[in-house]
């Protein structure tokens, strides 16, 4: 147990936030996952923006790494290419 008003305050703020970003992580992992499950290009067209803007902030926010919100972006991309 914490011994200082700001360890206290700490952890709640750390809690919080632990809350938040597993949140944005899980909201733009099923974002991927509808945006891959999409069958038409002009549908996936729609989307792809949308999804590459949450991974964006993502890795903006340290919540992912910035290598991998790209791989991410790039495997999309290649995707929606192929559809």
């Amino acid at each position: 147990m914490a011994n200082h008003k700001s360890a206290l305050k700490r952890i709640r703020s750390n809690d919080k936030k632990r809350l938040r970003n597993r949140f944005q992580h899980k909201t733009a992992r099923n974002a991927i996952r509808k945006l891959r499950s999409l069958g038409t290009k002009k549908e996936a067209n729609k989307q792809f923006p949308k999804v590459v803007s949450l991974v964006d902030k993502l890795a903006k926010k340290n919540i992912i790494h910035a290598n991998k919100a790209a791989n991410i972006k790039s495997k999309l991309a290649r995707f929606v290419a192929s559809l």
